[in-house]
């Protein structure tokens, strides 16, 4: 039985007592006080509702009997308002309890949990449990879901501070939920992070800060941040509670840590067939074999998503699905729900995968303050589709339908809407238009401020929420206000002068700087153009605070966020974890290459370095690195060499081991050096590109190894770089590299057979409507291709006879097919063919 809000309100209402009204929840917005769910486990839902009388607050039940709704319990309520009115399975997996908030003060609630007994409802919740909010959720512990829910209380303390505890009912009593701190308290540790950017002196920031740190398992960043509240002349709570949480932080470094046993990372293995995923654990152990496509990192839910056979899915700590890989794309979880693709478009999932949208859109953004973006298509009046926007709820629903022709997303329970050209608005969680603006361009909401554009190509300046001009047009661009500044740009050419203005308008940094970053916790990265005369080349960064003053030189190609106090930083030659300082953090290695590092677990760095992912201990040590060395069968295996004489220029090449004949290996690793684009480059000059190479293993069946070479050359400030894609199809036994007509019979005409196969194929299957008009002319003698065990695959290079977009345009044909012109008895076809 599904009821709407409307039904269930009228239904209440006709059974309240004269006099009585329903009580109104006013957050996170309002609605009434009533609840459907089913309480006694019968399958039915029933109705919970509070109202009102005479001052005094009063909580029934209804039930559906005999056709009618009927009152099967009547409590008397506490305080003078709810603050919380749901319904889940906390005592039991078999049916849900009541959970209700009794607001007691202006941000004091006593919680009940009711359960249904043969006399009525009883609260199991003990007397004194107060909080000032509350989240309900079924947490994943050691061993995933249970499917009873745990209790996150926030209880305010001080300022903006909330002490946070997470309960569950455990064999008949409450006890702290300890093996879920990894699942929620990340959650915690936002939260704190943003409170300490904003207030650098507020010392019970840094204690919530370090406290919800230590419980997520972020050690490091939790000893960095206990001890800058112990910095302070009167740390909070008290010197003696911060130095007993920093000794609990430096055993927890110095031992074993939930994390470490239970949390798994992402790993890669070089294989026959190709590069495959799989998940260790925090000392190097592989827990999940490498037989997936993709492996992403597990969220703080103890999901992650991967690939497997091209499809995505989602997968527990245990390694077992939650969600089938039947999906082309999965998002990241954002609030319990995610964004997935199929065949018919975009769709949201919750995190036990079932679709919760009652159809595909064309797009769907991630879930945010419980409203997630997406648009739609219809025809309009000229002709060809019109996109409009809209957003849906966390259940799915459209509860804001598709009518703006721009959004952004919601901040702070607000979101810029764009109604038609020269006309924005304001509008809340339910559309409700707030504030409008006449002009040509409002960007996204930020501390209050929103930027604006009062004619197009004008200068941009900032608008109050209620419209009025906070800061005259003056900027050549200007990006939303964070922590009480924002980054705008005052060059008119094509060079840029980016500087930091606070509220006011006023520069706190001048805008000199080709480039600047915002970099979080109080942090900027100012960036000084490496050829001023060239500015697209790019920056070198130095790290400033937000006063402008400079912690280091220009040293850096690269720049992360900070997170906990750590920033990854890359110079080129090598990369570095960097504390407020803008210094190199004591106590973390440096690791050859560009890239970036990323603290995972007390003593474990995740190091995406060089377009390799390897782990590091905080002493540099090697913990995994994906293997150099592919076996084939004896005596063959696959060396994996790397090229990097310049930090704009990489290549990973491969070099084949094991041929009897040394000189054709020699011969043979040669050319693949040349195909692999290993020349030489000069090593301190600056190039105006940037290269990188790589290989897989894609094919490989009896004597015949396929080697797929891949290239990527980006011309700095062009639109897009260019890709090449060169295969080396092998005969192990005599070195020799086959091409296209080594496949064929002396004589045969193939070149014709297969333009004609190809040609069918563009005319007849939609798939390559894509195909520009007219410019299929066939293919060449020396046609681009790649075997599979099957099948000839012939591919044309992207501009070749499509647009850039379309990649590498791939036709298959089954060697079936094309059996007659094949050369059974040559070279090339017995190499993975077997003798008859």
């Amino acid at each position: 039985m599904s009821m709407s809000e409307p039904l269930l309100t009228r239904i209440v209402k006709q059974q309240l007592p004269a006099g009585a009204a329903v009580v109104t929840i006013l957050k996170p917005v309002e609605h009434p006080a009533i609840y459907a769910a089913d309480l006694t486990g019968d399958g039915m839902p029933e109705i919970a509702a509070v109202y009102k009388l005479d001052g005094e607050l009063t909580l029934f039940i209804l039930k559906f009997v005999q056709g009618q709704w009927t009152k099967m319990s009547v409590t008397k309520g506490m305080g003078y308002n709810v603050t919380l009115l749901t319904a889940a399975p906390v005592t039991s997996i078999a049916r849900n309890n009541l959970i209700v908030g009794w607001q007691l003060g202006s941000i004091w609630s006593k919680l009940a949990v009711y359960e249904w007994t043969e006399s009525g409802l009883t609260d199991v919740a003990p007397e004194d449990l107060y909080f000032s909010h509350a989240e309900i959720i079924d947490m994943p512990g050691q061993h995933g879901r249970d499917g009873k829910v745990e209790i996150a209380l926030w209880t305010h303390d001080t300022g903006e501070a909330y002490r946070v505890d997470i309960i569950r009912w455990q064999n008949g009593k409450w006890v702290p939920a300890t093996d879920v701190y990894m699942y929620y308290f990340p959650k915690v540790v936002h939260y704190y992070e943003q409170l300490t950017q904003q207030y650098q002196d507020y010392t019970f920031y840094w204690y919530y800060l370090a406290d919800a740190q230590y419980r997520a398992g972020l050690l490091p960043a939790a000893l960095m941040s206990v001890q800058k509240a112990l910095s302070f002349h009167e740390p909070y709570p008290s010197r003696e509670v911060l130095f007993e949480l920093e000794k609990r932080i430096k055993q927890g470094m110095g031992g074993s840590h939930v994390r470490e046993t239970t949390w798994l990372f992402p790993i890669s293995v070089r294989t026959v067939s190709g590069t495959k995923w799989g998940y260790m654990d925090a000392e190097g152990r592989i827990r999940l074999e490498p037989v997936l496509d993709d492996a992403r990192d597990f969220q703080p839910n103890g999901l992650a998503v991967v690939v497997k056979d091209g499809n995505a899915g989602v997968i527990n700590l245990n390694g077992q699905y939650v969600v089938q890989p039947v999906y082309e794309s999965i998002n990241a979880f954002a609030e319990e729900r995610a964004i997935v693709i199929d065949s018919q478009g975009f769709k949201m999932i919750n995190e036990q995968g079932h679709v919760l949208t009652k159809r595909a859109y064309p797009f769907i953004a991630d879930l945010k303050e419980g409203r997630a973006l997406f648009y739609d298509t219809s025809g309009g009046q000229t002709g060809g589709d019109v996109s409009r926007y809209g957003y849906l709820d966390a259940a799915g629903n459209e509860v804001i339908r598709a009518q703006f022709v721009s959004a952004y997303d919601f901040s702070n329970g607000k979101a810029v809407v764009q109604i038609k050209d020269n006309e924005f608005a304001l509008i809340d969680r339910n559309g409700q238009r707030l504030a409008t603006y006449p002009y040509v361009y409002v960007g996204p909401l930020g501390d209050g401020l929103l930027a604006f554009q009062r004619e197009t190509s004008g200068k941009y300046g900032y608008l109050e929420e209620r419209g009025q001009v906070h800061i005259e047009p003056k900027f050549t661009s200007a990006f939303p206000f964070s922590g009480g500044h924002a980054i705008v740009n005052t060059a008119e050419g094509y060079k840029s002068l980016y500087g930091v203005i606070n509220s006011q308008g006023a520069f706190v940094i001048q805008p000199d700087y080709n480039d600047i970053r915002d970099l979080g916790e109080q942090r900027f990265a100012l960036g000084q153009a490496i050829d001023p005369e060239q500015p697209y080349v790019g920056s070198l960064y130095a790290i400033a605070d937000v006063t402008g003053r400079r912690l280091t030189e220009f040293l850096y190609r690269d720049v992360s966020n900070y997170r906990g106090g750590l920033a990854s930083a890359s110079d080129g030659r090598q990369t570095v974890l960097l504390d407020l300082s803008g210094r190199p953090a004591p106590g973390f290695p440096r690791v050859e290459g560009s890239g970036t590092l990323e603290v995972v677990a007390p003593d474990l760095i995740k190091a995406n370095v060089d377009q390799r992912l390897s782990y590091v201990n905080r002493a540099g040590q090697i913990i995994w690195r994906q293997n150099t060395i592919v076996p084939l069968h004896p005596p063959y295996r696959v060396r994996e060499e790397k090229y990097k004489p310049n930090p704009d220029y990489l290549v990973y090449y491969p070099q084949v081991e094991g041929l009897a004949d040394q000189a054709a290996q020699l011969a043979l690793n040669l050319k693949l050096r040349t195909l692999s684009q290993v020349k030489p480059i000069p090593a301190d000059q600056k190039l105006d590109y940037s290269y990188t190479g790589d290989f897989e293993l894609t094919f490989y069946q009896q004597q015949l190894l396929q080697l797929q070479l891949t290239g990527y050359n980006y011309p700095f400030g062009a639109a897009h770089g260019m890709p090449t894609m060169i295969y080396a199809i092998i005969n192990l036994t005599t070195g020799q590299m086959y091409e296209l007509k080594d496949l064929f019979k002396p004589n045969s005409d193939y070149v014709k057979v297969l333009s004609q196969i190809v040609g069918d194929q563009i005319k007849n299957d939609p798939q390559y409507s894509y195909v520009f008009p007219d410019t299929y002319e066939g293919i060449s003698p020396n046609q681009p291709f790649f075997v599979t065990a099957d099948a000839l695959h012939l591919y044309f290079n992207p501009y070749d006879i499509a647009p850039y977009a379309a990649g590498f345009p791939t036709f298959t044909i089954p060697f079936t097919q094309i059996r007659d012109i094949i050369n059974t008895e040559g070279s090339f076809w017995r190499a993975f063919h077997e003798q008859s």
